[in-house]
């Protein structure tokens, strides 16, 4: 009993949804206390990492020559390993430094991965949290996470379909006594639609954008499905012909448009996940519905286009944005499940 405790004292167990747009972490007993975006500001010659997060976020497209603002996450998964490991080591020194009183605790990390990463990639992740300092690393696919945060009972012998939706990923799956059982990850999400905005601008209206303002224009006036009033709204960028700034005013329909091919996609994955759903599982579905989380997944129209192109009930879950990471977090209060997603054994 007393080791139980200081080991308990002297360790932190974590939970990581290292996402494509955002990274959050929560901490065991505490909750989440940390979501920034994955995003780091590094000087271009001596690759020091000047600024992490909100902080390096706020200096994309607006950087001198000598420092660049990059985002070493894509697709879902590690697209520059030493960035993304000086950017972990940021984040967790963060947590760390909550409990004061501990100058070097244990990490114990349950850190998110999509279902369709590959092993070199699940190796990269695994070996960036070790290098950020855990001593135990957990990896558990995002959907599962994703389904677990948004409370659906993926442990019984029924069929649960979880779409989520995030910055770099949408992830399909149909979940069933705590396995996934069938899953489709593409690699279009928020990002691939706010590619396509950027680029229906510049061809209709031959503006040129940043992806900070085509995100807002996907937040604020994006749509998936026709609205029951649409909406306007004035954006500035550099006009290509003349050179110049200019600004002008796009509307929610322009934008449906921008985001059919990304949107047909996503479609697509989920339709393909049910034709290989098993029978049984299916009959589950009809009675249970689909259930939506990931931040994107909040895109106007996107759950009742969904409703109609599957003929069944498509809701987003309360806490689309936290899911994953809640995921992770219940996780590691279930020793059963942590066994089953290890991949470091000391």
């Amino acid at each position: 009993m007393k080791f139980d405790f200081l080991n308990k004292w002297f360790s932190m167990d974590i939970g990581i949804d290292l996402g494509t747009a955002t990274t959050l972490v929560y901490v065991k007993g505490e909750g989440i206390v940390l979501a920034e975006p994955s995003v780091v500001a590094i000087e271009r010659n001596t690759h020091e990492v000047l600024a992490v997060g909100a902080e390096a976020k706020r200096m994309l497209g607006r950087t001198p020559g000598n420092i660049i603002a990059i985002r070493p996450m894509k697709d879902g998964v590690i697209a520059d390993f030493d960035v993304v490991q000086e950017m972990l080591r940021a984040f967790i020194k963060k947590v760390k430094n909550r409990r004061r009183n501990i100058l070097h605790p244990r990490l114990r990390i349950v850190i998110s991965v999509p279902s369709g990463i590959t092993e070199v990639e699940k190796r990269a992740v695994r070996e960036s949290a070790q290098q950020a300092g855990a001593w135990k690393v957990y990896m558990i696919e995002e959907p599962m996470a994703a389904a677990i945060g948004a409370g659906m009972p993926v442990t019984e012998p029924s069929g649960s379909m979880i779409i989520d939706i995030g910055g770099g990923t949408t992830e399909v799956a149909i979940i069933s006594l705590g396995g996934i059982v069938v899953s489709k990850s593409v690699r279009v999400a928020g990002d691939e639609m706010d590619m396509a905005i950027a680029q229906y601008i510049k061809r209709k209206y031959n503006l040129l954008i940043g992806e900070r303002t085509s995100e807002d224009i996907k937040i604020k006036i994006g749509s998936a499905d026709r609205l029951t009033e649409e909406k306007t709204m004035t954006i500035k960028g550099r006009d290509l012909v003349a050179g110049l700034p200019r600004s002008i005013e796009i509307n929610s329909e322009e934008i449906r448009e921008a985001l059919l091919e990304p949107i047909a996609i996503i479609v697509e994955a989920v339709k393909s996940t049910l034709e290989k759903a098993p029978p049984e599982l299916a009959a589950d579905i009809v009675d249970g519905g689909i259930t939506m989380a990931g931040g994107s997944s909040q895109l106007r129209g996107l759950d009742t286009l969904l409703s109609s192109e599957t003929n069944l009930k498509v809701r987003v879950t309360d806490n689309p944005e936290t899911a994953v990471v809640l995921g992770t977090g219940k996780t590691l209060d279930s020793i059963e499940i942590l066994a089953k997603y290890e991949n470091v054994r000391h």
